[in-house]
């Protein structure tokens, strides 16, 4: 007789498993081990919800300590929060966020991104920094050896986190195409090599983090069509959109919604997961706030659906870290509910834009051909310059040490520059110094 394998599928995650597999078996499909095990419990935090809610009398539920029917504290912790009350810093917040921030979160979305009118998407979980909800994702649905296929201009933590720690397979393809545009034909062959009916987890990061390129319309809706497609092939799609630099766009001609607005809905077998935050977009980088959200097609209940998926990272969240910062969400949603908030971000973004533009400007002269060659940029925080005859490592050394200059070495020809992070004034010099630096070295002049 053969030996049967028993399911060692806790029930609660078998229960959210049901529930995925109804509404949509390709979702369920796409799922990693983990993902299929994860649950929230029915312990102490939801216990403590409940009381919330209903324990009028006494509450001893949550492990705090309160004194006078509020949160206990120390008055020389408060002292640094005088416009706070303790229950809204010293708590523990939901695991899944601060109900408020995440509707407040629903709603900015809907308000940047119009193409997300009448489409089915989840409420926002928080989550402790873009970095962590893009953990999160590979908790739901990368195993060992899955394919992560990437562009090859990529945030270099992706190794960290989806090579080393999940252990997925890197496939990449070319991120720009010889007009300097986003190379949709790579994707679409990078797709087309994939086996038919296999899972594949992609990233799309606009704008980009390293190049500062950010996808223009036209090439949207080519990207669309290319994911639509492998879909209607038999492929299953996690298709992730790491929108940490959104909203910093400074060209007419590039997408200002998120791809996430146009993939919502877009097939059964593609999941469209959006991993956004205030971290870039309110400038608040140390709080270690992000958002992660779902779109699927679902066959009756799109919110039972997101309910299991937001259930399994809600294990995934309390198992891990317990619960992200309290003091954080409530700045922000205090902050997203004032009136001052748009005004004071556009001022921000049009500092940005303005040194993205003197950026364009220095690097358009002849002066520096020699030398390098600007890849394109129009969004976000940095570009990068392709080296013509200086190593990267060497030349990124022999800027700090003789010139006192800091940059980033990408590869072996690459150096990402974060114009954000310099005054507009001071940016002629800093690419001056960089262009006799490369000199200095012996390798940008003509004999």
């Amino acid at each position: 007789m053969p030996r049967t394998v028993k399911d060692t599928t806790p029930p609660l995650a078998a229960e959210l498993n049901e529930v995925i597999t109804r509404e949509n078996a390709e979702v369920f499909a796409m799922l990693s081990e983990l993902g299929r095990r994860l649950y929230f419990p029915k312990g102490i935090l939801a216990q403590a919800a409940e009381a919330k809610e209903k324990a009028t009398r006494f509450d001893a539920t949550i492990g705090i300590a309160r004194e006078k029917g509020k949160a206990m504290f120390l008055p020389s912790v408060m002292q640094y929060f005088p416009a706070l009350a303790p229950g809204e810093t010293l708590t523990y917040a939901p695991a899944t966020g601060q109900p408020a921030l995440r509707k407040q979160w629903r709603e900015l979305l809907l308000t940047k991104n119009p193409s997300l009118a009448g489409k089915s998407f989840s409420t926002p979980i928080v989550t402790s920094g873009v970095t962590h909800a893009l953990s999160l994702a590979g908790d739901l649905f990368l195993d060992k050896r899955d394919t992560l296929l990437l562009p090859d201009k990529y945030w270099e933590n992706y190794d960290l986190l989806f090579s080393v720690r999940f252990q997925a397979r890197i496939a990449t393809y070319s991120f720009f195409n010889r007009a300097g545009g986003f190379n949709v034909q790579a994707l679409a062959r990078a797709l087309a090599r994939r086996p038919a009916g296999a899972k594949t987890v992609l990233i799309l990061n606009f704008p980009n983090n390293p190049t500062g390129y950010s996808i223009r319309k036209e090439e949207a809706d080519a990207v669309v069509a290319t994911l639509v497609a492998a879909a209607e092939g038999g492929q299953r799609l996690v298709v992730i959109t790491d929108d940490a630099y959104f909203g910093l766009f400074y060209e007419e001609a590039a997408l200002h919604e998120s791809l996430f607005a146009r993939l919502a809905g877009a097939h059964p077998r593609l999941l469209a997961v959006k991993v956004d935050g205030p971290t870039k977009e309110q400038f608040v980088w140390g709080f270690r706030t992000g958002m992660l959200t779902f779109s699927a097609v679902a066959a009756n209940d799109p919110a039972a659906l997101y309910g299991a998926l937001e259930k399994k990272v809600a294990g995934a969240i309390r198992s891990a870290i317990s619960n992200c910062s309290q003091p954080a969400q409530t700045v922000l949603s205090k902050a997203i509910a004032s009136q001052a908030m748009p005004q004071e971000q556009a001022e921000k973004r049009a500092i940005l834009e303005a040194r993205a533009r003197r950026t364009q400007e220095i690097l358009a002269s002849r002066e520096f051909a020699d030398v390098w060659t600007p890849y394109p940029f129009n969004a976000g925080y940095f570009m990068c310059l392709r080296m013509k005859k200086v190593g990267a490592e060497a030349f990124r050394k022999h800027l700090l040490e003789a010139h006192g200059i800091g940059v980033i070495a990408e590869g072996e020809t690459d150096i990402r520059v974060a114009f954000s992070a310099v005054e507009e004034d001071d940016l002629p010099e800093l690419f001056a110094t960089m262009a006799r630096a490369a000199r200095e070295m012996g390798e940008g002049t003509e004999s």
